[in-house]
């Protein structure tokens, strides 16, 4: 089956006062799945610790229950920092199949590899478990997603030359960074003949709603685009990729996303020098580059909203308005400031953007506290 390139994304799905779903709204995602299988798409993606643990359920229900096996493919991960024995691998992995209501999974992927956890695959064999699994029908395609720099990942392709595709942070601001390290990533990953799938195309929803500035550029070239397809299309452009996931939050975002992704057309060469010219202009602008993954805030012991704190203080930077102040301070009453940080850790040691979260949360405190 020829799958269409945009991916549904379950880690980013509409909340409501539900607690048994993780807080998922479970209406407004079942119009939306059903819309978007409508339209010809058919690829999900969904993780152990998305929605609290939740959104292989909510998949489970929404998808798997609903419609036949054949008319979707769907990929979960093996966190892997959970691994304490090799045993652990069987008994997390057929937990999820129970989840998600399948017998198999198309794409199944040791989850955020980086040097640590990378070592918790070798220690507890993932690569060769993930073998087994293949040859045993319940994995299709076996594969990781990544968070570490391009050095990293040559490593393990090297060393493991059997997966079949990664998945990899691609954006257009984050295509340079020497953190993300997106384009030398792409690069080594396209060298090992890797299929890629692509996460945060939009970073976390910042390049959805972009400043003036860098708005007046896509606009005067489309006044009808939306921002986030101008970052969804940029990443679909490349070779070598199978989806470009989106997180979708609400039935417009999903919409939008079919609008230009139904009948895809990679960026032409004015379109990318739009996308350059607004990228300096966005990075400039950006002095924490979180994408709200939210995987800092499960073990944070003082229940701090880090993502929330980070976004604050950059559209502070961005636009300069006294009212981001009181945002600040609206969220301090509901608990959990970054002057309650214990610098326990926990935070830094999750963060898919290895940021210095601890130092940040100092900065962003003195910034508005003064």
């Amino acid at each position: 089956m020829a799958i269409k390139k945009l991916g549904f994304g379950l880690m980013r799905l509409p909340y409501a006062d539900n607690p048994s779903n993780g807080n998922v709204d479970m209406e407004t995602t079942k119009k939306m799945v059903d819309a978007y299988m409508k339209a010809g798409f058919t690829y999900f993606d969904t993780a152990a610790v998305y929605h609290g643990g939740h959104s292989e359920e909510v998949f489970g229900e929404l998808v798997a229950k609903r419609y036949p096996r054949e008319s979707f493919q769907v990929t979960s991960k093996m966190p892997v920092w959970n691994l304490k024995e090799e045993g652990d691998l069987d008994k997390i992995f057929n937990e999820q199949l129970k989840k998600c209501g399948v017998e198999y999974f198309d794409y199944y992927f040791m989850h955020a590899l980086g040097n640590g956890n990378y070592q918790s695959a070798e220690k507890f064999h993932g690569f060769e478990w993930m073998q087994k699994m293949k040859a045993e029908g319940k994995i299709k395609h076996p594969g990781f997603s990544f968070h570490d720099n391009a050095e990293m990942l040559d490593k393990i392709l090297t060393e493991h030359p059997e997966v079949e595709l990664v998945q990899l942070q691609i954006n257009y601001i984050d295509w340079e960074s020497d953190n993300v390290q997106a384009r030398k990533c792409y690069e080594v990953a396209k060298k090992h003949g890797k299929l890629i799938s692509i996460m945060e195309p939009i970073k976390g929803g910042s390049l959805a709603n972009v400043m003036d500035d860098a708005k007046k550029i896509f606009t005067d070239y489309n006044p009808n685009a939306s921002m986030a397809s101008w970052a969804v299309r940029y990443a679909a452009s490349f070779d070598n990729i199978l989806v470009v996931l989106s997180g979708m939050s609400n039935m417009e975002q999903l919409e939008d996303n079919i609008s230009y992704m139904k009948d895809f057309k990679p960026l032409n060469a004015e379109e990318q020098s739009c996308v350059a010219k607004a990228t300096e202009i966005i990075k400039n602008s950006i002095l924490i580059p979180c994408t709200a993954c939210r995987y800092c805030t499960d073990g944070c012991p003082a229940k701090i909203n880090i993502p929330r704190y980070f976004e604050l203080y950059n559209e502070q930077n961005r636009y300069g308005l006294n009212s981001f102040k009181w945002h600040y301070n609206e969220e301090k009453k509901k608990g959990g400031c970054p002057a309650d940080c214990v610098e326990c850790g926990q935070c830094e040691e999750h963060c898919p953007q290895h940021l210095h979260i601890m130092d940040l949360l100092k900065e962003v405190g003195s910034k508005f506290e003064s």
